[in-house]
């Protein structure tokens, strides 16, 4: 069980560094993710409230205990890293590493959390 923890914080907590990181640059260097999102030809109107989505599926997945709002939580991210993958290899511009590290911190934080709450 202790392994379990272990491995769950850990991923936890790295896919929130790496969520903070995400959210800092949408927030602070505002103009680079506008280029960026006209690049892969989503609307700039969404970085906002993505940014948003972002900080409060961190709060939901470290804080509330509703295990439906976590489950939407892990989708919501599941569902944009999947999209983020894509959207850099179709524009072909090599930054798809960071979605895949994030979707698997995303993938063992859930089923290593799913494994902290049975025990």
């Amino acid at each position: 069980m202790k392994k379990n923890s272990i491995i769950y914080y850990i991923s936890t907590g790295l896919l929130t560094a790496l969520m903070l990181m995400s959210i800092g640059m949408y927030l602070f260097k505002h103009e680079e993710i506008v280029t960026a999102f006209t690049n892969f030809g989503f609307p700039t109107y969404i970085i906002y409230p993505l940014a948003v989505a972002k900080f409060l599926g961190l709060i939901t997945i470290w804080f509330l205990n509703n295990k439906s709002l976590k489950e939407w939580a892990y989708a919501g991210f599941f569902f944009n890293f999947i999209l983020a993958f894509f959207a850099h290899v179709m524009i072909k511009d090599g930054e798809q590493m960071g979605a895949i590290i994030a979707l698997v911190l995303l993938l063992v934080s859930y089923i290593f959390g799913k494994k902290v709450q049975k025990n």
